[in-house]
């Protein structure tokens, strides 16, 4: 049996996982994912800005475009002038990556919906708290202004309209959803809260509340010296990962087998895409704060199904 020699390439001290910056996943992706469909069952062809779509993600076939203008490994390298499509090898729908682009932020579940919480611990605030904000039930306070409302404050609907009758709609600021708290997350600054969380420690005498404040210490400490953004937790792009990861598999009779995750990148798509002409025809706002809803609910399923509300299912009920 042959011996394997390590290359330079293959030898690492260590290996850093961190949070990922929008700019970041943009940076991985070939091209941003439109549609929801996959393949066209006429021609059995990837759709075009879909999620199986070869200009993003690379030719089916080897050294050969869409179209079939160019077919030959002597076209390497150039792209199609009427499909698109780079001339290389099908190989590369293994690695290359799409992205979703967001009508609206939207919170990671891992960073809200985990014990502990760390945008609960960042933020000072419980996790009944956290999803009664994200899903559109409650809105937090971001700026009082001269009114007696504090920052930070949780209001109820009907408490928040009482609030804008009396205050006025300009004299206070309150928002619901991911939107509210990527605002909150981008203002905290991680060297003068971890100061005065090691001051309250100092002070604290109650072994409930040291404990309590520990775990809030060890968020912001991993933060800060990682250099990661608090606000990175709130996702504005959702990365698509290769085709080849999540196959389309033919089976007798013409059909298809799929991976699980095109089911939930579909719905992703097209919440997105509806949330996004609600948008441009001026929806009603109650419209609008169920549709952002359903966004977070199908990127939590996409991310970690079942961690939140009702398991999303497939054919034969049959958790995806």
């Amino acid at each position: 049996m042959a011996k394997y020699i390590p290359t330079t390439g293959d030898r690492f001290d260590a290996i850093q996982i961190r949070l990922a910056a929008p700019e970041e996943i943009l940076k991985w992706s070939k091209g941003e994912v439109k549609k929801p469909e996959t393949i066209n069952y006429r021609t059995f062809k990837p759709e075009k800005d879909g999620l199986f779509c070869e200009r993003i993600f690379g030719p089916v076939k080897d050294w050969e475009c869409g179209c079939g203008k160019y077919k030959k490994v002597k076209h390497r390298g150039i792209t199609c002038d009427r499909c698109g499509v780079e001339i290389t090898e099908s190989k590369v729908r293994r690695e290359r990556m799409g992205h979703i682009k967001l009508a609206v932020p939207v919170t990671h579940i891992w960073f809200f919906k985990t014990t502990p919480s760390c945008i609960g611990n960042l933020l000072n605030l419980s996790i009944r708290i956290l999803e009664r904000i994200i899903y559109f039930e409650h809105y937090i306070v971001l700026d009082p202004g001269t009114t007696p409302l504090t920052r930070m404050q949780t209001l109820t609907e009907d408490e928040y309209q009482e609030a804008r009758a009396q205050h006025g709609a300009d004299a206070f600021t309150a928002q619901m959803g991911a939107e509210a708290l990527k605002s909150l997350l981008a203002e905290l600054d991680l060297e003068a809260l971890s100061a005065e969380l090691h001051a309250e420690f100092a002070t604290t005498t109650s072994a409930q509340s040291r404990a309590k404040v520990v775990k809030r210490l060890k968020v912001v400490e991993a933060l800060r010296k990682s250099g990661n953004n608090p606000a990175w937790m709130i996702l504005d792009v959702v990365p698509v990962i290769p085709p080849d990861l999540r196959p389309l598999v033919p089976l007798e009779g013409g059909r298809y087998a799929t991976s699980d995750l095109n089911d939930l990148y579909r719905r992703v798509i097209n919440r997105n895409n509806r949330l996004k002409r609600l948008i441009d025809l001026r929806a009603p706002e109650v419209i609008l704060r169920n549709e952002k809803r359903m966004l977070q609910e199908a990127v939590d399923a996409l991310f970690d199904n079942g961690r939140h509300g009702r398991t999303v299912l497939g054919t034969g009920n049959r958790p995806l």
